[in-house]
């Protein structure tokens, strides 16, 4: 698929915000498009999330909520609009980047599977074979929906690793020998975009609440208080030095 001109979109500025952790997750199974749903620790990561996001200027008056139709994700998006007081909106087209054959099968299996497969993927490289979707048609398909978003000053495009990724991308002008310049975003973590003169800019990623002391699995990269106190651009993590993302096989489609 051929990239074409960016649509003008009706809002001036995205937050695109990863669900929150599922089992599959914490499993390194690769989910794509099946539906398992949030586990106890992501439904806590939703809520702490959320309520981030509000303190940081969210209001019903000027935002727009809008979920894949994957439970994981609306699930994640509900506990913000019930601090909001906003409808969700539900749109499949924001729907994980599909698999295929690999869907439900951890890293290790489609490593022993599928190794050419599995080392085109680790490499950035085009997956032959698998079935599922092009990453074009991913990005596409999300700014569609993007696109049909009511007018608003800001949009919480709750979603997926992999969708999330490729929107990013092509909202930036990232090209495929740029893929994965960006680092994962990890479960419940989200990135802020802005429009300057026409273009999109990257202001803040993988942005995310701290964990609670002692809790297990929880957000281990999270950048604090945001916007105040947030790092600014790209942390710099990588799924093979980060461990919030090291098994997690969605997170670095």
């Amino acid at each position: 698929m051929t990239a074409t001109a960016l649509p003008a979109l009706p809002v001036s500025r995205l937050l695109l915000w990863r669900h929150g952790r599922t089992e599959w997750n914490a499993e390194g199974r690769f989910q794509g498009q099946l539906d398992p749903p949030l586990d106890q620790l992501g439904r806590s990561q939703a809520v702490r999330a959320a309520a981030q996001l509000v303190t940081a200027g969210l209001s019903a008056e000027d935002t727009v909520v809008v979920s894949s139709d994957l439970s994981r994700a609306a699930t994640t998006a509900t506990a913000l609009t019930d601090l909001l007081g906003v409808p969700l909106l539900v749109d499949p087209r924001l729907r994980e980047h599909g698999m295929g054959s690999w869907e439900g099968l951890t890293r290790d299996e489609v490593a022993a599977r599928h190794p050419g497969q599995y080392a085109d993927w680790r490499a950035g490289r085009a997956v032959r074979g698998r079935g599922g979707e092009e990453p074009a048609h991913v990005a596409e398909r999300a700014l569609a929906a993007l696109a049909d978003l009511p007018p608003a000053r800001t949009a919480v495009v709750v979603t997926h690793g992999g969708t999330a990724g490729r929107l990013m991308e092509r909202l930036l002008g990232l090209g495929s020998e740029h893929r994965r310049v960006l680092g994962p975003l990890t479960n419940c973590a989200w990135s802020e975009l802005t429009t300057e003169s026409g273009h999109w800019r990257l202001l803040r990623h993988n942005t995310s609440v701290l964990p609670v002391p002692g809790e297990s699995g929880a957000l281990q990269h999270g950048n604090g208080a945001w916007p105040s106190e947030a790092q600014p651009a790209a942390d710099g993590r990588s799924a093979k030095t980060d461990p919030a993302v090291a098994g997690d096989a969605d997170a670095v489609l």
